[in-house]
């Protein structure tokens, strides 16, 4: 499955290397260069992540049964819109070509982890998932280093080029995963146990009823709210009204958020892979809640100018520090919560969540960053030290492999590892390992982390 797995991961990052050429310059675009106000940015960006909330509660029982083909037209849609919004002049237009964008690239990202999921083994999926969070973060910073230096706000065309190499990535994603060769769904079936209960009960139903997961999601938004919600829109908008930023600096503190994550990445796996996964979670928390700290010396501090830079830029590269943890310990747990006919639903429910985060961060960020600058810190510190708090919560809630995988005494494909032999043993360890609240035995295989 390497092959496979590669394809997926080289398409990835090549969307993402797309993306990174218009994600800096989004709120400036709108604002400034089509002059459509601050006002109007907040709105676009709004609509580009509430579009997820029309799509991706239809999409996950799709992606559980054929992800390659959902990915393939979620691509093409995200194409259609990024070249969009490359020509969009006024609000209609931009408020439109926003929601398609926002729905194909909603769509393309459960997808793509369900595919990473099914490419790879117990053993393997921790760092598949940390390297698709490195690969997309290299093109990102990439991509926004080089749309640095191609954008002048006096000249829409150039900003309308940007959107075009946008589209052009989206679509080589498409094309590169229809090379793809997918395993069968039903091998999973010889090494996950399936899930009865979610069957009956129905998707949505067994989803809601499953606190761990429910929790999870409702951490997945802070963290998206208080960090990637402000990343384009807060966090631009106090930046170049609060610290006198240039919108080309903008470029280069998502370079600094890259290169964290591209130095750090593997040696941080290397640190979190024998740790609870919510402590890592809660570390992230304090040390955003610092970086906010550092941005908020930045725009209040009153120093000079090359200072306020400097520390505008270390806010991100702290933001990356935190990403860099978050990507081996998120996402792997989604799916290791996630029964056997569920994964592709539980990938949507939570890239959901991230995509409602994504809506509300920029509607509230964007206006506060702009002019409420003192009251915009304060509270985004406040909400980074949330994140400790309901991640110590989940830990609770956790079964000890789920929280620390490097506990189980033998690897498994996703929930639970090989089935145990006895009918008896059989149904109590599907309750479970599905609920994920019933700690399992000693004696038997719990439910695997990677």
């Amino acid at each position: 499955m390497g092959a496979a797995l590669r394809r997926i991961q080289l398409g990835s990052a090549l969307s993402a290397f797309g993306l990174g050429f218009t994600v800096p310059y989004l709120y400036v675009y709108v604002a400034q260069v089509r002059d459509l106000g601050a006002g109007t940015a907040g709105v676009v960006l709004a609509v580009f992540a509430m579009a997820a909330l029309a799509v991706l509660p239809f999409t996950g029982r799709a992606i559980d049964r054929r992800p390659l083909p959902v990915l393939v037209v979620a691509s093409g849609l995200a194409s259609v819109g990024a070249a969009a919004l490359g020509f969009a002049s006024s609000v209609p237009a931009a408020v439109l070509a926003a929601a398609v964008l926002g729905a194909g690239t909603a769509v393309m990202q459960p997808a793509l982890a369900t595919m990473l999921v099914w490419c790879s083994s117990t053993a393997t999926r921790t760092r598949a998932f940390a390297m698709q969070f490195f690969l997309q973060n290299l093109g990102l910073g990439l991509g926004g280093l080089v749309g640095g230096q191609l954008v002048d706000v006096d000249r829409p065309a150039s900003f309308t080029m940007l959107f075009l190499i946008e589209a052009a990535m989206f679509v080589v994603l498409g094309v590169t995963v229809t090379t793809v060769r997918m395993p069968r769904p039903a091998s999973l079936g010889e090494v996950r146990p399936s899930d009865a209960s979610a069957a009956k009960g129905g998707g949505l139903r067994a989803l809601l009823s499953h606190r761990a997961m429910v929790q999870l999601c409702v951490l997945g938004f802070v963290l998206f709210f208080a960090c990637y919600g402000q990343f384009e829109s807060g966090l631009a908008a106090y930046g170049t009204e609060a610290a006198g930023i240039e919108p080309s600096t903008l470029g280069l503190a998502l370079a600094a958020n890259t290169a964290v994550i591209v130095v750090a990445q593997f040696v941080v796996l290397r640190l979190v892979e024998r740790r609870r996964r919510t402590r890592v979670i809660a570390a992230v928390g304090l040390i955003w809640a610092f970086a906010w700290i550092v941005a908020g010396y930045a725009g209040l501090g009153h120093g000079s100018q090359t200072m306020a830079t400097a520390a505008f830029i270390s806010t991100y590269a702290l933001f990356g520090l935190g990403e860099a943890m978050l990507s081996p310990t998120v996402a792997p747990l989604v799916a290791d919560l996630a029964p056997e006919s569920m994964v592709g639903q539980y990938n949507s429910a939570f890239a959901l969540c991230k995509q409602l985060a994504l809506a509300v961060g920029p509607a509230v960020g964007g206006p506060m960053g702009a002019s409420l600058h003192g009251p915009y810190i304060v509270t985004f510190v406040l909400f980074s030290l949330g994140i400790t708090a309901l991640a110590l919560r989940l830990g609770r809630r956790l079964t000890p492999v789920q929280d620390q995988p490097s506990l189980a005494a033998v690897p498994s494909r996703v929930v639970a590892v090989s089935l145990p032999e006895s009918p008896e043993s059989l149904g109590g360890r599907e309750g479970g390992d599905v609920v994920g609240n019933a700690p399992a035995p000693a004696s038997a295989p719990a439910p695997a982390g990677h």
